[in-house]
């Protein structure tokens, strides 16, 4: 395969995560709604071009009350930093399906440089013809990097929600005519 252009098809595809709550469990969520433009040779993702774009506003951890805290100022903040941004710079093979995938993250305001592993995961035509293929990534954010501190302090010691957040994200996506 060649460079080509792929749409993200959405109702496919997923971006997830966890993160400790009163360490001892872990809280999910999910982003509904995000975009993606993604150049590449699904077989040699090292010259793909990949950018992302998460709507903040769409974060779901099952959970009313603290989807709109997390909407806040306490947290994103979405009034003034609406979306997650990321920005591939750089990626290496680090085995036949596997990537290391290095590019700028902006959230909150803050802009840093994450690694992500990225599997390919395989290529097919779906029943009209189209070709589709799949990838996998997983990472980890620490909140803090991104001046998203609100917290509070626990009575048994520790604080009530993890600094580190794991990021999975699940791709299928159509080769652009």
């Amino acid at each position: 395969m060649s460079n080509s252009k792929w749409a993200v098809d959405v109702a496919h595809s997923s971006i997830d995560f966890t993160i400790k709550h009163m360490m001892i469990a872990k809280v999910k969520g999910s982003f509904h709604t995000f975009e993606a433009q993604i150049v590449a040779d699904p077989e040699d993702l090292t010259t793909a071009k990949i950018n992302f774009n998460v709507d903040l506003g769409s974060v779901d951890t099952r959970n009313n009350d603290r989807d709109n805290h997390l909407r806040s100022a306490d947290f994103f903040d979405i009034a003034n930093n609406p979306t997650l941004n990321f920005e591939s710079s750089q990626i290496i093979k680090v085995s036949d399906d596997e990537y290391d995938v290095t590019g700028a993250v902006t959230l909150h305001g803050v802009t840093r440089f994450e690694t992500f592993r990225a599997s390919f995961e395989g290529a097919g035509k779906d029943p009209w013809g189209n070709t589709k293929v799949g990838f996998s990534a997983t990472g980890a954010l620490k909140r803090s990097d991104y001046g998203l501190t609100y917290n509070a302090v626990l009575e048994t010691g520790g604080v009530l929600i993890g600094d580190e957040v794991k990021v999975f994200i699940e791709i299928e996506a159509a080769e652009q005519a």
